[in-house]
C-alpha cells in the first residue's frame, strides 16, 4: 500500500506572510477614528497570533481602555478591504512552497486570523490555490492553541495527524501540535519571541531550510 502523503500545515501571519504593515495600517486608522495614537508596527507585531478580538482588546489596552462594541467589526471590514496592500510572502516562501509540493507534500493552513480574511489574502498573494485546506479562528469550535483546530484543519485537507506536521512562529502553534502529538517547526524568521519556540521539534531560520527540515522529520510518500 502507498503510503498517504505528508501534509505541512502552516500558521499564516509571521510564518507564510509578513502582514503586519497592513494590520497596523487598519489598526491606525481604527485608532484615529477614535482620537487615539497610533501604534508601530513592531508594537503590533507583538499582538498578533491569538485571532481578532485579543488583538482588537490588547490595541485598546495599550492605549489604557477598553475597545467599543463596533471596534473589531470595524477593524476587520477596513484590514479585508485593505488586506494585501503592503503584505508580502517572506522572503524564500514562494520557493519553499513550490520545492514541497513537487517532493509530494501537500499544504494547508491553520491560522487564527477569520478564515473570510485569511482566504482573502491568500487569493490576494496568488496562492490560495496550493493549500488544500484552511481552518482560520472562527472556522471550527476552538482556536490554537486549542489542538482542536489542528486537528480539524488536517482533517479538512484529508490528512492524519500522525503524517503531518505544523509550522508556525507563535507557542499558539506548537502547543496545538504537542497536543495533536504532531512535531512542530518553529519559523525563525517570524514575529516569534524568545521562549515561543519551547517544545517545538526543530527551528528554521529561513523558509529555504524548511522542505529539508520537514523531510528530516517525516519522510514524504
Amino acid at each position: 500500500m502507498t503510503a498517504q502523503a505528508p501534509l505541512l500545515v502552516f500558521d499564516l501571519d509571521g510564518t507564510l506572510v509578513d502582514s503586519v504593515p497592513d494590520i497596523a495600517a487598519a489598526v491606525n486608522r481604527m485608532l484615529a477614528a477614535r482620537n487615539l495614537a497610533p501604534l508601530s508596527d513592531p508594537v503590533v507585531a507583538a499582538m498578533v497570533g491569538d485571532g481578532l478580538q485579543p488583538l482588537i482588546d490588547r490595541v485598546f489596552a495599550a492605549h489604557g481602555t477598553t475597545p467599543d462594541a463596533g471596534a473589531a467589526l470595524e477593524y476587520l471590514h477596513d484590514y479585508e478591504a485593505n488586506v494585501a496592500v503592503d503584505t508580502v510572502l517572506f522572503a524564500g516562501m514562494a520557493d519553499a512552497l513550490r520545492t514541497l509540493q513537487e517532493s509530494g507534500w501537500r499544504l494547508a493552513v491553520c491560522t487564527n486570523k477569520p478564515e473570510n480574511a485569511a482566504r482573502m489574502l491568500l487569493d490576494a498573494l496568488g496562492v490560495a490555490g496550493l493549500f488544500t485546506a484552511i481552518g482560520g479562528g472562527d472556522s471550527f469550535a476552538a482556536r490554537k492553541p486549542d489542538p482542536l483546530h489542528l486537528r480539524e484543519t488536517v482533517a479538512a485537507a484529508g490528512g492524519s495527524p500522525s503524517r503531518a506536521l505544523m509550522v508556525g512562529d507563535h507557542r499558539n502553534d506548537v502547543q496545538a501540535a504537542i497536543g495533536c502529538a504532531m512535531p512542530a517547526i518553529f519559523a525563525g524568521w517570524g514575529y516569534g519571541r524568545p521562549g515561543m519556540e519551547e517544545g517545538a521539534a526543530a527551528i528554521c531560520p529561513t523558509p529555504a531550510d524548511l522542505p529539508g527540515i520537514a523531510a528530516r522529520l517525516l519522510q514524504p510518500a
